[in-house]
């Protein structure tokens, strides 16, 4: 009996050893603290937005894809328009092409219009009337529509990555010229106007090319502050941007997306124009422009036209002659 009886405590007390020893595994393993990195890689947010700084987007390989022409969009004695797409992130963005008449290859250049209310936009609007001039002087020219415009897929439900894409959607275009048979390669420039001015800036920072680039009144104002001058004209005067900035600013810094922060990297000679009675972009934006670029010895030239609106009128057919003029000496 006193057998039996030793035998059962032995194995109680085994039992309990073992219950002991897995209670107190698992003490461990509630209770065990993660280092602080593993904790800091646990409470990561994603920021998708971080592709788009100047420095990313300066390591960025854009690659090539093909342009191609649709349909006719007007024939004339000096060149034909065509409507034209190619992709961008993988969506496709149309625009409107002018092909001179002969036999090429012709220099380029890309046009960049300024902002368009979406629902009185047409391919060529903004660009179509310097356009016609720089075709008919033998210069082939790409006008993209960007993403939501035209015929182009959607732009980005996010304000802030749909106003990004438009850097990287004239990157994109200007990886795929090579793709175009009509177009000299090694001859490209840009044209921008309004907040295209702006994009054209960014770009010419980001890929430190040297092309030959003439702005029309633009957008020169640092990010955030070149969206929120123009809040005045919303109909909750900005307050639904105001909030989703606040949002945009607690998780990236401003200043790596603004173009102010890279004059530096610009290489580009560079014409600027700027009417005295802008009533869309002050005066004063783009003297500071224009002063900036010089005290880092830039090629830039400003030009002041007094009594001029923000289209460059009375002075257009002036500034177009400086431009043709300008495109000639870099270009051809």
């Amino acid at each position: 009996m006193n057998k039996i009886i030793k035998l059962f405590l032995l194995i109680l007390l085994i039992l309990f050893i073992f219950l002991l020893g897995w209670w107190s595994r698992e003490q461990v393993n509630q209770n065990k603290l993660l280092s602080p990195m593993a904790e800091k890689i646990v409470n990561i947010k994603p920021k998708p937005l971080e592709q788009y700084t100047f420095d990313n987007l300066q390591a960025t390989q854009f690659t090539s894809n093909q342009i191609s022409l649709g349909e006719t969009l007007l024939e004339d004695e000096q060149y034909t328009s065509y409507l034209f797409s190619f992709k961008t992130s993988n969506k496709k963005v149309t625009g409107q092409a002018n092909i001179p008449q002969g036999k090429g290859p012709f220099p380029v250049i890309v046009m960049l219009r300024g902002w368009v209310d979406p629902a009185i936009y047409e391919t060529g609007t903004g660009t179509k009337n310097a356009a016609k001039v720089f075709a008919q002087n033998g210069y082939l020219t790409l006008a993209p529509d960007f993403l939501g415009y035209g015929k182009s897929d959607l732009e980005s439900v996010d304000v802030f990555e749909a106003r990004l894409q438009k850097t990287t959607t004239v990157l994109d275009l200007l990886a795929s010229i090579d793709t175009f048979p009509q177009v000299n390669s090694e001859k490209i420039g840009i044209w921008g106007h309004s907040n295209g001015g702006q994009i054209a800036l960014a770009v010419l920072e980001i890929t430190g090319k040297s092309y030959p680039t003439t702005l029309w009144a633009p957008v020169s104002k640092p990010f955030p502050y070149n969206i929120l001058y123009y809040t005045d004209e919303f109909e909750d005067y900005g307050k639904a941007l105001r909030k989703s900035l606040a949002a945009f600013e607690q998780d990236y810094d401003a200043n790596l997306y603004s173009i102010h922060n890279y004059y530096d990297w610009i290489t580009a000679p560079l014409q600027i124009h700027q009417g005295t009675a802008d009533d869309s972009v002050p005066f004063e934006w783009n003297q500071e422009l224009a002063d900036s670029l010089e005290e880092l010895e830039k090629e830039a030239t400003f030009y002041q036209y007094s009594g001029a609106d923000h289209d460059l009128r009375p002075s257009w057919n002036l500034v177009v002659v400086r431009d043709l003029n300008f495109f000639i000496n870099n270009l051809k």
